[in-house]
Formats: structure tokens, C-alpha cells, sequence
């Protein structure tokens, strides 16, 4: 990371530009919040999970400018889960493309067992899970969609215990292991409010950097894309 500032304010100097700092969790919340269409999310308190292979994080934030951490895994982040399954089963990494359309395949109604206490999580019991259920038989399929559910559900629980505490807030998911179309669809179904956004928004930080320049610099668009 400080590679890249010296080379932004480097880059910065030599055009006589002025140089903007956000932070890489700044980037998701704010592509998050545009992409839900409602451009006053921006401006108002929202419940925002930030889910990706190095978080799974539940944040209290004001727009972007201001987040306060609720919630977080203490061990595994989902997006690891995900890709130490992926990996195991023999796809590249990163393997959440491959274990979406794995789990795409299984037909089979699958109940997942999760470990959540309020607004804290563990996963680490997740990649057990599946590699027993591997071990005794279960296709890969069933694995990845149980592995995928069992990520939905622990959102859902974060999510539901977060709004008792705040209530009538929108719940807005952001980060790569939310372009899953399957937990997407499990989550919706069971949080009020919840926001999803367009994949690209879900795991592409840069576009949230741009909309926070550009509101700091006065540039701001009137529109959603």
C-alpha cells in the first residue's frame, strides 16, 4: 500500500494535481452505497457488511467517512473459506467463480450449520465442515452449495441481531464474496432491507475511490450507472 501512495503522490506532483486518500475498505462501502441506486445511502446511516477473502466485517458507517466496526469473524474470513474449498477441489485461485458454478449444479435441499454469537462469527468450523463432508462422499457440488448457504447464513444472523440494535437501517453488502448470486438470493429473503449491488460494484474497490474523489472534488455525477 505505501508503494502505491508514493507513486499516486508522485504522479500527483508531477501533473500539479491534488492528491485524494481514501482506504481500500472506504473504496467497497462507497461503490457499494452508489450502486444501490439510492444515492442517499451516501449521506445516512447504514448497516454495510464488507465480505470478501480478508474481511467479513459488519460496519455502522455514515456514507463512507465515517465506519465503525459491529462485527467480524474470529478466524476464518469467507472469502478463504471459499477458496480453500475451491482449492482443494482443484480450481485456481481465487475459486469463487468456480464454486458458484459448482454449487449451481446441486438440486439437493441442504440445511447449513453456522456459528454465530450476536454480531461475532467463526468460520473456521466451516472448512472442517467441508472437508468431512467430502470425505465422506458428498459430491462437490453439494459441498460448495452447502459452503456458499452456510455463508449466507451466518450474514443473515449478523444482520437480523445488528438491526435489533439498530433498527430501520439499510443493510448494504459489499465486497467479492458478495457477486455470489446464491447467497445474494438466501440473504434477501430472510433481511429487511438488504441492498445488493451489480457484481462489478460488489468487488471492484477503484469505482468507490473514483465516486469519493470525485464528491471531494466537487465533481460529483447526479445519476446512478
Amino acid at each position: 500500500f505505501l508503494a502505491g501512495v508514493s507513486a499516486a503522490t508522485a504522479f500527483a506532483l508531477s501533473r500539479n494535481l491534488s492528491l485524494v486518500q481514501t482506504t481500500h475498505q472506504q473504496g467497497h462501502i462507497a461503490a457499494a452505497l452508489y450502486a444501490t441506486g439510492n444515492l442517499d445511502f451516501l449521506n445516512q446511516e447504514c448497516l454495510v457488511f464488507h465480505v470478501s477473502g480478508g474481511t467479513t466485517d459488519l460496519l455502522l458507517c455514515h456514507g463512507a467517512d465515517s465506519v465503525q466496526m459491529l462485527g467480524t469473524s474470529s478466524d476464518l474470513y469467507a472469502g478463504q473459506a471459499v477458496d480453500r474449498l475451491g482449492v482443494r477441489l482443484g480450481f485456481p485461485f481465487p475459486a469463487g467463480q468456480y464454486v458458484s458454478e459448482q454449487a449451481a449444479l446441486c438440486t439437493e435441499k441442504i440445511r447449513p450449520k453456522v456459528s454465530v454469537r450476536e454480531l461475532q462469527c467463526s468460520l473456521s468450523g466451516l472448512e472442517n465442515q467441508c472437508t468431512k463432508l467430502l470425505e465422506t462422499g458428498k459430491t462437490p457440488a453439494y459441498v460448495c452449495k452447502y459452503c456458499l448457504l452456510c455463508i449466507g447464513e451466518t450474514l443473515v444472523r449478523m444482520a437480523n441481531s445488528a438491526l435489533l440494535q439498530y433498527p430501520e437501517r439499510p443493510v448494504v453488502f459489499a465486497g467479492g464474496v458478495m457477486s455470489s448470486s446464491l447467497i445474494r438470493s438466501y440473504v434477501e429473503h430472510r433481511v429487511p432491507g438488504a441492498h445488493f449491488v451489480p457484481g462489478k460494484f460488489a468487488s471492484d474497490n477503484a469505482i468507490g475511490v473514483a465516486i469519493l474523489t470525485a464528491r471531494e472534488k466537487c465533481g460529483w455525477p447526479t445519476s446512478s450507472m
